[in-house]
């Protein structure tokens, strides 16, 4: 399993609008085949961090959707990103 975890920092002006306009994309990767979990979540304290967390089968899986990343458009929103992998072996 691979684990997606981290935040994206956004103008403060501009987060909730972020976190508005992913619901679509999140949608598509919930849907996507080898995609455990997708979300995309403002932060409760800090008003310029937007959370994100995936669980994915497999890296197969993650590298397909990939492909289906954000747009430039959506892209040029981020001022800084702080977002890993990890590969993850489940405990049950």
């Amino acid at each position: 399993m691979i684990i997606v975890t981290g935040h994206l920092t956004l103008d403060p002006g501009d987060r909730d609008a972020f976190v508005s306009d992913s619901i679509e994309f999140v949608r598509v990767a919930r849907d996507t085949p080898g995609c455990l979990d997708f979300a995309v979540s403002a932060d409760p304290i800090e008003v310029e961090r937007v959370n994100v967390l995936e669980r994915w089968e497999s890296a197969a899986t993650l590298e397909a959707f990939r492909g289906a990343g954000p747009d430039d458009a959506s892209a040029a929103r981020i001022l800084q990103l702080d977002v890993h992998d990890y590969e993850a072996t489940p405990i049950a």
